[in-house]
């Protein structure tokens, strides 16, 4: 027992320093969530040049979200079990194949395939990461371990989203500067993770894990159940402006412009990763407040944007919206970080994720459907006010725990999670 407990220590020791593990694993998990952002402004161009039909653009779209929700299921706390590390550089290194896939594709049906492969990757990556981050973090700087899980994905989707769009924009072969760069950042990503030290110990369990569910240590169920409609509605805002956007750009505005069309796929994450970080220091139940708020406001004047085809609403019910999303989603990563112990931290994160890819990938898929029956306008409205319902639902949730934490210090009975309040 002796010698393994020196083993551990010993090899926690070796590599990296912990700052630099802990600044190269946040690296990391901003580029997995650019490439997920940086396939958007390309789809228009894909179609294009393929010439396939619209509603196929809304398959290479959900197909991602498919993938990694079913990876999610299955091995959505597997690192709780063999340890952060294996996971991520396996990650990784499927992210390098769906990178490399990409850049040598040859009609829909290879985009397809990237996207399913990268959602697998992506499944793999994001609850372990975000955990891996929290857990690397310095131990003064806790706290900003969880506030940069819940924003690195919504910053990765913005820079992916608007690098690419100027790519597209401003060069002739946007596909092999990304998707080349994306590979290298990703076998640097994995040069990091091996030489950062290993933040859980193997236990047992790893095959069982395997098997699919949903699950949330019985301490964060409370919380996490009345955080469900937050993050539906949030990832519901999310999928409008990275699915639909280019679409709504096209079809609405009638602008072709790659620029254009990554400007507004960045616009709400780049709000929503500036906004998680300004309000870092902002009591947790009171961003998911005023995130929540700032969501439904965002929705209505981007659905007025649409509805009379005025393009400088758009962007501004996009900036609103976004600034919602990440304030409300980095609080809610903050109130139930600290209720799981560390051999279950992965495992909540996956379920969060778990709610936030159906709510973000479902929607814009059935939205895609419907497109071809109702229309691209009357499609959009109905997706919108869905969302702006989901979220003031959670709202009022939301208000109302605040309620009776504020009534249980009165007499009190402070509750566990009050001091993320």
């Amino acid at each position: 027992m002796e010698r393994a407990k020196a083993a551990v220590t010993a090899s926690t020791r070796r590599g990296l320093s912990p700052v630099a593990a802990f600044v190269g694993a946040a690296l990391a998990f901003v580029g997995v969530t650019f490439a997920a952002g940086a396939p958007s402004p390309l789809f228009v161009l894909y179609q294009q040049e393929w010439g396939f039909p619209a509603w196929v653009l809304t398959i290479a779209f959900a197909i991602y979200a498919i993938t990694l929700l079913v990876t999610l299921l299955i091995a959505g706390s597997l690192s709780d079990h063999i340890g952060r590390r294996p996971v991520l550089i396996g990650a990784l290194a499927l992210e390098i194949v769906s990178m490399l896939i990409f850049l040598f594709a040859q009609d829909i049906g290879w985009i397809i395939v990237a996207r399913a492969i990268q959602g697998v990757a992506t499944g793999a990556a994001t609850g372990t990461f975000t955990a891996a981050i929290v857990e690397l973090a310095p131990e003064r700087h806790k706290k900003l371990g969880a506030v940069i899980g819940g924003t690195a994905p919504v910053g990765g989707l913005a820079l992916g989203a608007l690098i690419t769009g100027a790519a597209v924009q401003f060069t002739t072969i946007p596909t092999v500067i990304v998707f080349s760069f994306l590979a290298v950042v990703f076998a640097l990503g994995i040069v990091v993770i091996a030489l950062s030290s290993e933040t859980v110990s193997r236990r047992a369990g790893a095959v069982r894990s395997l098997i699919p569910r949903l699950s949330v240590p019985p301490h964060a169920r409370g919380e996490f159940a009345a955080i469900v409609p937050v993050l539906v509605g949030t990832w519901m805002l999310a999928g409008l402006f990275l699915g639909l956007a280019p679409s709504i750009i096209r079809g609405v505005f009638h602008i072709d412009s790659g620029l254009v069309n990554g400007a507004i796929v960045a616009l709400t994450p780049a709000a929503g990763a500036v906004a998680g970080f300004v309000l870092s220091r902002v009591p947790a139940r009171t961003s998911v407040i005023w995130g929540a708020a700032s969501v439904v406001a965002g929705i209505v004047v981007t659905l007025s944007a649409v509805a009379f085809g005025l393009l400088p609403l758009l962007f501004v019910g996009g900036v609103l919206g976004g600034a919602g999303f990440g304030a409300a989603f980095s609080g809610a990563l903050r109130i139930l970080a600290p209720l799981a112990p560390v051999h279950q931290r992965a495992e909540l994160f996956a379920a969060v994720y778990l709610v936030n890819y159906l709510a973000y990938g479902i929607p814009a898929l059935i939205v895609g459907e419907l497109i071809g029956v109702v229309g691209l306008l009357d499609a959009v409205i109905g997706y919108g006010i869905a969302a702006a319902v989901a979220t003031a639902v959670g709202l009022m949730v939301q208000l109302r725990r605040a309620h009776v934490t504020r009534s249980a210090r009165a007499t009190g009975a402070v509750p566990a999670v009050a001091a993320a309040e």
